[in-house]
């Protein structure tokens, strides 16, 4: 881009990370809606707060209450939702802290360029991988229902596509596995990534 130049600021995420006492992480939920993700993004934030792990969540609905309140469901807008949300969890993480990103994001390519955002050492993908017939199930907001119907277009899994991650870091089937065993293995995959060296 014309006349924009980054600065460079004395502060950089290793001196910030010491001062935490942790590396900032990014960690990516994604799935179907309905599949766990906020749930388990919420618990596991929880947890990592009781161990004094500097924190923060990006949710789907929330980031498109503000942010991207512009953006719709076609695929281009889905990719520059998720474009955007990627700067601001590298931003966050740069910061020095554990962002807990929370969204249906259903294009591997999507994903794969928030990981080069990111920068792969900071970065966890975790696939929950719960059926799209158990989430349909759950169906709190009645999306499915809608999609179903007609009322929704693009909705990612009825009459849009969902393209699972071919080696997620973490693999969670809600459906499964409960809440406190999932939180666990997901502490544990937080705890290996955020150590000084």
């Amino acid at each position: 881009m014309k006349n924009i130049v980054r600065h460079d600021f004395h502060l950089d995420r290793q001196r910030r990370a010491q001062h935490k006492g942790h590396k900032g992480l990014v960690i990516w939920f994604t799935g179907l809606s309905g599949s766990g993700k906020s749930t388990l993004a919420n618990a596991l934030e929880q947890r990592l707060h009781q161990e004094g792990i500097h924190t923060y969540t990006l949710d789907g609905d929330n980031i498109r209450m503000g942010l991207n309140g512009d953006l719709g469901f076609a695929p281009e807008d889905r990719t520059e939702n998720i474009r955007r949300i990627g700067h601001v969890a590298d931003l966050m993480c740069d910061a020095g802290l554990v962002v807990l990103s929370a969204f249906v994001s259903p294009y591997r390519q999507d994903r794969n360029a928030i990981k080069d955002i990111v920068g792969p050492n900071d970065f966890v993908e975790v696939f929950v991988d719960t059926p799209l017939e158990v989430c349909e199930a759950r169906d709190v907001k009645g999306l499915y229902a809608k999609a179903r119907e007609g009322l929704i277009k693009d909705f990612t899994g009825v009459n849009a596509p969902y393209e699972a991650p071919i080696a997620a870091d973490l693999v969670l089937d809600t459906s499964i596995v409960d809440i406190d065993k999932a939180t666990q293995q997901l502490s544990a995959l937080v705890a290996q990534h955020i150590k000084n060296d």
